[in-house]
C-alpha cells in the first residue's frame, strides 16, 4: 500500500490529536446573516450553487478535509491509505459520530452514500466526473471501508474532501419527503441540524449539542460556539449593506464593490476578501450554429471588448481580470496567456469584415444575407451574482459601439434557462465553477460529451490531455495544454473576471473566514460573538 502524494507526512492522522484549543462556552447565543444567493437544493449532493456552499457544511460533513496549503486531512475519515496501482482506497472512519436522526455513522453508511451516486439521473454530472473511476464500496469491518476504482483518478481524493461527499443519513436517504431538494428530512452529521425553512425568506439553523467531530483545520473541538444562525435571502446588495449597517444583522456576504469604501471606513465592521478557486467566470461561445460557428466572429466578440475597462466601471477595482477559463487561485493556471486577447477594436472590425460581415442596419449593427449579427445569453436567475447582469450590459455596449455587435441578454427562471440550453437557443453561455480541483470544472466543460459542454465544440486532443491528467502526475503541463487550446488556438472561451467572496460583519462576530479549499465563505461552526 502507499500513501496519496499530497496528504500530511503522518497519513493515519487521528482526529483525536487535531485541535488544541479546548471547546468554547455553549451559551445561547443566536446570528442572523444576509446571503445574496437563496439556494436550490440542500441536498450536498446535488449542491450546485458556489455561492451557497456555506451553508452545506452546516448540515453535513464530508469524508476528508481541505488544509490551508491544499494538503487532505482527516475528518470523518481519521486515516487512509491507497494501494500502490491506485486502485484501492482504505478509509478508517471515525467510531463516535452519530447522524442527527440518531443512525449511526458506519462503514455501511459510507457504502450507502457511495451508493445512491449509482441511482440513474441523481446527478449525473458527478458521476460521470468525480466518481467516473468509481466501481465498488465493500465493508471491510464495522468502521473501514475498502473503496475500488476502475482505474487511478487524480480527482476521487477531492471528491473526498468535497460537499459532494456530505454524507447523508441512510435512513433519511429513503424516507425524505424530497431527496432532490433536501431539506430537515435530509440529515447529516454537521454541526447544526436544519430547522426551518421559508421560501424566498429565510433558513436557520440550530446547534447540534453532540457535535465533536470537526475537521482537522478547526479551531476548537465539542459544539458549535452559536446556539443558532439564520440565513436570510437577501439578493438585492443594497438591501444587504443596509441590513448590515442598520443592524438588523451581523454579517453579509456578496459586498458590492459601490460600497466596500463604505464598509472600511466604518469602525464598527469588518471586511474580508478571498478569490475563489475553480474556474474564471467566461463567456463560453456556442459553436453549432452560427454566428459562432466562425472562429473569427469568436475572436472579433473578444477583440471588441476592453476587459480592463469594463471591470473598472462595474466593479471599481475590486474585480481580478481573468485571461484563462482556470482562476488564477489554481496550482494549474497557465499565466502565459496573460495579454493575448481582447481589446483591439480594428481587429474585431477586420475579423467581422473577412467574415462576411461587412453590412450594416439602420441601427448600426452588422448584417450578413439579411440577417443581424446577433449573439444571445439566457442567464438562470439563481446563478446571477457579482453584479453579472451589470457586467453583461457594459458589455452589451461595447460591442455595438466598437463592432456592430447585437448582445442580448435575458435573465430568467431555471426552468426557461435549461430549457433554452438543450434547445440551443442560444449563442453565450456565461459560467464559472467553484470546484476546488479545476480538472472537475474541466473535465464537466470542455469534452466532447461533457454534461455542461455549452460549446458544442469537440476536439480528440482535449478530450486525450484532460483524460490523461487524471492518472498522471504531471497535470499542470496538461491542463496547460488545455488552457493554451480553448483560449488562444480556438477561442471557444473569453475569460472575464476571477470570481472572489467577501464577508462584512460587525466587528463582535469572530472566526468568520473562507474554506481553504474553494475560497468561499465557511460554514458557522467556529463563528462567535465576542466584546
Amino acid at each position: 500500500m502507499k500513501r496519496i502524494p499530497a496528504l500530511l507526512p503522518s497519513l493515519l492522522l487521528t482526529l483525536a490529536a487535531c485541535g488544541t484549543q479546548p471547546a468554547q462556552s455553549t451559551a445561547s447565543t443566536s446570528l442572523t446573516w444576509a446571503v445574496e444567493t437563496q439556494p436550490l437544493t440542500f441536498n450536498p449532493q446535488l449542491w450546485a450553487q458556489n455561492k451557497a456552499r456555506l451553508l452545506v457544511f452546516n448540515q453535513f460533513d464530508a469524508l476528508l478535509s481541505r488544509g490551508e496549503d491544499g494538503s487532505f486531512q482527516p475528518w470523518l475519515a481519521k486515516a487512509w491509505k491507497v494501494s500502490d496501482d491506485g486502485l484501492t482506497y482504505t478509509l478508517d472512519l471515525r467510531e463516535d459520530v452519530t447522524f442527527h436522526d440518531g443512525t449511526k455513522f458506519d462503514a455501511a453508511a459510507v457504502k450507502a452514500n457511495f451508493e445512491q451516486f449509482l441511482v440513474p439521473g441523481y446527478n449525473p454530472a458527478v458521476a460521470s466526473i468525480q466518481l467516473k473511476s468509481f466501481a465498488k464500496a465493500e465493508v471491510a469491518s464495522p468502521y473501514r471501508l475498502k473503496v475500488t476504482l476502475k482505474t487511478p483518478d487524480a480527482l476521487f481524493p477531492d471528491f473526498l474532501a468535497s460537499p459532494y461527499a456530505g454524507q447523508v443519513s441512510p435512513k433519511s436517504l429513503k424516507s425524505a419527503k424530497d431527496l432532490k431538494f433536501g431539506g430537515p428530512d435530509l440529515v447529516g452529521t454537521g454541526p447544526f441540524t436544519l430547522d426551518r425553512y421559508v421560501q424566498g425568506q429565510e433558513v436557520r439553523y440550530r446547534r447540534n449539542p453532540a457535535y465533536n467531530w470537526p475537521p482537522a483545520r478547526a479551531a476548537h473541538q465539542g459544539p458549535a460556539h452559536l446556539a443558532e444562525i439564520t440565513y436570510r435571502f437577501l439578493p438585492e446588495a443594497a438591501v444587504r449593506v443596509g441590513a448590515l449597517t442598520s443592524g438588523q444583522v451581523q454579517v453579509i456576504e456578496g459586498v458590492p464593490a459601490t460600497e466596500v469604501a463604505l464598509i472600511k471606513k466604518d469602525p464598527n465592521l469588518t471586511l474580508q476578501t478571498s478569490l475563489n478557486s475553480g474556474t474564471a467566470y467566461s463567456y463560453y461561445f456556442n459553436t453549432s450554429h452560427a454566428p459562432f460557428d466562425d472562429k473569427r466572429v469568436r475572436e472579433a466578440f473578444r477583440e471588441a471588448v476592453d476587459v480592463d475597462a469594463v471591470l473598472a466601471s462595474v466593479y471599481q477595482g475590486t474585480a481580478t481580470r481573468a485571461w484563462s477559463i482556470v482562476g488564477k487561485r489554481s496550482l494549474f493556471y497557465d499565466a502565459t496567456l496573460e495579454k493575448s486577447f481582447g481589446g483591439d477594436v480594428a481587429k474585431a472590425n477586420a475579423l467581422l469584415d473577412a467574415a462576411g460581415w461587412k453590412e450594416r442596419d439602420a441601427e448600426g449593427f452588422r448584417v450578413k444575407d439579411g440577417k443581424r449579427l446577433t449573439v444571445r445569453e439566457v442567464a438562470s436567475a439563481p446563478f446571477v451574482r457579482d453584479r453579472r447582469d451589470i457586467l453583461a450590459q457594459a458589455i452589451q455596449a461595447q460591442v455595438k459601439q466598437n463592432a456592430g455587435i447585437d448582445f442580448q441578454v435575458k435573465i430568467v427562471d431555471q426552468g426557461t434557462a435549461q430549457k433554452a440550453l438543450e434547445e440551443g437557443e442560444y449563442e453565450l453561455f456565461g459560467n464559472s465553477r467553484g470546484d476546488s480541483d479545476a480538472g472537475a470544472a474541466l473535465n464537466l466543460l470542455l469534452p466532447g460529451k461533457a454534461a455542461i459542454n455549452r460549446t458544442h465544440f469537440a476536439d480528440p486532443h482535449l478530450d486525450e490531455w484532460l483524460a490523461a491528467a487524471a492518472s498522471t502526475g504531471d497535470r499542470k503541463e496538461l491542463y496547460g495544454k488545455v488552457q493554451q487550446a480553448v483560449v488562444r488556438e480556438h477561442a471557444i472561451v473569453f475569460p472575464l473576471y476571477v470570481p472572489a467572496d467577501q464577508i462584512a460583519a460587525s466587528k463582535s462576530v469572530q472566526g468568520l473566514g473562507f474554506d481553504p479549499a474553494s475560497g468561499t465563505p465557511a460554514g458557522a461552526y467556529d463563528v462567535r460573538l465576542g466584546t
